[in-house]
Order: structure tokens, then sequence, then C-alpha cells
């Protein structure tokens, strides 16, 4: 007897339906085709054994199950429900008519229990396309893929359940999600808030504009001059997500399995990977493709502690994703695109030593030593950095104030009227959102200087020996500083003020 159900194939962030046939004849063997990987050539034996410990079994004839289309690679234990329920049916051990209505996934653990798998949301994106009446999969990720509308989702935790709901007309309980009431809750009470920092106001005042514009932003300071503090609080004065936003960095943690008993992420994420990071873990890619840090930092954050710490090879990689906001993965076989739109915020010491800028610490560090640490980080990875900010320790006297700073909340509100600012300027734009964005054409059209500005900022760019995207990213923080101050122009004190922001760029730096 001949069977076909339905399960599904992530490939990037996009899911495509897996048609499983499953037939029956007579003779003896198991035969698995359409491109399996070892992960689901191995299934038969946790089927068998679920199967056994549940009261069914396999049936000793000739089994054939084909996985359409047969020259996508599939990979994954998560097709065990999927194949063990084909398997049933076409053995007539359960009987219904429902079950090619349905796109069913799931491991099997060997007493019958189900086991999450990864990518639910894009797989259940899939079956509402398709015009499918459900999805049934692992409990633990039906509040994921219940952010789908129009789509009935149920979790279960053992294959029973799914079993006695096709033979028994058994129900099962369908996971109804709100999204919009998931989306909406209250992000008043970051964990991390800038209240808690002591001084710095120059620093905050730089992240600040760093989140209304979405700029990169590099820290330089000793160690304990509060760069990993301040960088840890930065999500926290971000706009919040919208809901576009946040169903697309759903579906990216979706694919990699970290949205485990969640629904919709409604919170910019904040991703620190280790200096011992590979090129492959930071930009993704893989025999099997996932993605990458940059991409898990989309809509958020990517914190690159001690930078010059990291292979220069892995740093290198990033320098197409922070133009292009998206990283493509080519390999023989396939090609993958990943959207990875984040703001990168990196830390490192001013020298070996790390006490090159503290006016209470000797330099140990020779100008040769200094040179080489520096020169780990190329100059274009620098340059698409906007903004460079000297951090200096905190002294005795603003450490032991009782006074808080301001929170997290009032800055925000000021960023996202920038960033309102920004959205009205660029509508007509597609893909463009806000400042750091922008390409060389529209920093023209909306950067336009008047002849006092244009001579300061001549004058920088000789005396500092700038580049020319350094003189672009000049005039997009310069254009941010004004729309924070909802200034339909850029004034000289606004390009003064991001010249500042070029520390790196200064002789005795990198020169």
């Amino acid at each position: 007897m001949l069977t076909k159900i339905y399960g599904s194939a992530v490939f990037g962030v996009e899911a495509t339906t897996i048609t499983v046939e499953v037939n029956i004849d007579k003779g003896i063997g198991y035969h698995l085709v359409g491109l399996p990987d070892n992960a689901i050539k191995e299934s038969n034996y946790r089927i068998a054994a679920a199967l056994q410990n549940n009261g069914y079994r396999i049936p000793g004839k000739k089994i054939t199950i084909n996985m359409a289309p047969a020259d996508m690679r599939k990979e994954g234990s998560a097709y065990d429900l999927t194949l063990a329920l084909g398997i049933l049916s076409a053995s007539n051990q359960i009987k219904s008519s429902e079950i090619d209505k349905y796109i069913i996934m799931g491991e099997i653990s060997l007493d019958g229990s189900l086991q999450p798998i990864k990518g639910a949301l894009p797989i259940a994106i899939k079956a509402k396309e398709e015009g499918f009446k459900g999805f049934i999969l692992p409990k633990q990720n039906a509040r994921e893929a219940a952010i789908v509308s129009d789509l009935k989702v149920f979790g279960v935790e053992n294959i029973t359940q799914v079993i006695d709901f096709f033979d028994k007309d058994a129900l099962l309980e369908e996971t109804i999600i709100d999204t919009r009431a998931e989306f909406y809750k209250s992000l008043d009470f970051p964990e991390f808030d800038f209240s808690d920092v002591k001084g710095q106001e120059s620093i905050k005042r730089c992240m600040e504009i760093a989140a209304a514009g979405g700029h990169n932003i590099i820290l330089i300071g000793p160690p304990g001059a509060g760069k990993t503090m301040l960088a840890k609080r930065l999500p926290s004065i971000l706009p919040p997500m919208t809901l576009h936003e946040a169903l697309e960095t759903t579906k990216i943690h979706s694919v990699v399995g970290k949205i485990k008993n969640m629904g919709l992420m409604n919170q910019r994420p904040f991703r620190s990977p280790h200096h011992t990071i590979s090129d492959v873990a930071l930009v993704g890619g893989g025999a099997y493709p996932q993605p990458g840090e940059i991409s898990l930092s989309h809509n958020g954050v990517l914190f690159l502690d001690e930078l010059p710490e990291f292979k220069r090879g892995v740093l290198e990689v990033m320098r197409q994703p922070l133009e292009d906001r998206e990283v493509t993965i080519s390999r023989a076989r396939f090609t993958v695109t990943y959207p990875s739109s984040f703001m990168l915020v990196a830390s490192m010491n001013p020298s070996p030593g790390g006490y090159f800028n503290d006016p209470n610490a000797p330099v140990t560090s020779s100008p040769a030593e200094m040179q080489r640490y520096l020169s780990k980080i190329s100059g274009p990875l620098l340059d698409r950095i906007d903004i460079h900010i000297e951090v200096t320790p905190v002294p005795f006297e603003k450490l032991s104030e009782e006074r808080k700073g301001e929170s997290s909340v009032e800055i925000r509100k000021r960023v996202t009227a920038a960033r309102e600012l920004q959205t009205k300027r660029f509508d007509e734009l597609e893909n463009i959102h806000y400042n750091a964005q922008m390409s060389t054409k529209q920093i023209r059209t909306f950067c336009k200087l008047d002849d006092a500005s244009k001579e300061l900022l001549k004058n920088a760019m000789e005396r500092l020996n700038l580049s020319a995207r350094a003189y672009d990213r000049i005039l997009k923080v310069a254009r941010t500083i004004a729309d924070l101050e909802a200034s339909e122009h850029i004034l000289g004190d606004h390009i003064s003020e991001a010249i500042q922001y070029r520390s790196l760029d200064r002789e005795g730096w990198l020169g």
C-alpha cells in the first residue's frame, strides 16, 4: 500500500515542503531514498524501538520510502515522526483520510516521547502558504509555530497522542497565541539599564548617537573602564522592534533551535562571541548551512570584546556583511543568503599593556609593540565603523555618588524620536530605514552642508588624512546628531562633534 505524508526542510531561513512516500510490498527490506543524511538513515532504529514500546511494530515486509524532491539534501532527526506515521498508515495500523492534510515533524526517543526540532517557525509559515490544515510537532516548539495565524498548531509529547488523533479521533490541544499581545509585552524595565552607569556622560552620549542612527561603534580604553558594561546596555536604548523585525529575528533563531518553549522574540538580540570563534561560526555556512553570529544578531547588537584578539581572517569576512547587511554563503551545490543587519559594537585596549590613554598609568609598550597590536585591525574594517570613542576610568568621586544616572527608558524616547524622523525621510526608499544604511548617493542628497561646515570638514580631512569612506561616516553621524536635535539642517556644531568620534584616525593611534 502507498501512503503520502508531509514534512518540511529548512534551507537558509525558508522552508520547503517534503513529500514522504511510503510503499509497503511483498518481500523484506527497508529502503530509504531521496538524499537523506545519516541521522535520517538511522531513524529506522529509533522508530522500531519507539513503536515496539508503544504497542505497534514495523511490518516485516519490503518498505520503500522516498523523500521528494529527491534532488534536495535532507538532514536531521526531525523526520522521525513523519516516517513513523507514514509506515503505520501504509501498513494499515492506523486509518485516516486526514493524515495528508498536516505537516508532521518531530524527533522520536526510544520510549516514543518527542524531542524538539529546529526551524518550526519557517515551517509553519510555509505550511500556511501551501494551505495545510495544521502542523503537528513537539510541544516544546508549539508556541513558536503558533505565532503563525490561521494554522492549527498541535504540540504533542508522545507518538501515541498523534496515533490516537488520526486513528481514534482523540482530541489534541491546539496551541493558540495572541501574536500582537506577545509582541507588545512591556519592555520598560530592561535587565541592563544606563541608570546604573556612574559618570561616563560623554560615552553615554556616543551610545545614544549610535543607537539613534544605527551606527557601528568601537570603544577604546584600559581594562576596567566600563566598555563591556556600556555595550551590554546598548540594546536597552534601541527603538522597540517592529512586528516585521520581530518575526524576521524569531525566524533566524528558530532555524538554529534557540526558541524552545518561547513565542515571539520582542527584544533585540545581543550576541557576544568569544575571540576564538571561527569565520564559519561568525558568518554562517558549514556542510549543512546554518546562520552564524552575525545573522543571530540581525536587528540587534553584535559585541566583539577585545577586537584585536580575534583572528584577522575572521574579522575580514565581516567587511561585506557590514556593507550589504546580508551574507551570502556559496558552495558548489548551494547558495544561501542570511540577513545580517546588525549594529557592531567593538571594544579594545589602546595598547598591549592596556593603559595608553589612561592619565594615571605609565605607558609600558614601545611604539613598535603598539603598532603591531593596532595593525591586527585592518583599515578597511575600521572605516566601516562610524564612531571611535575613548573610554577612560571613572574617578572615585563619580563611583561613590548615590544619584542615579538617566534611565534607558528616557534615552530611548529621544532615540525613537530621531528614528521616526529618519523613517519619514527614507519613506520612499526601499530597504533604507535609518542613517547608517545610507549609500553614497543618499548621503549627497540628505547630508548637504553650508559653506562654513564644508570648510570645517575639509580642514579635518586634510589634517587627519581621512579616507573617502571616513568622510561619508562623518556625514552620517552628523546627520544623526542633527536628528537628535530635530534640526532639518546639518550645522557646524554637528560636524565638529562627529569629527571628534574618529579617534583612531588621529595621528599617534594608527599613524
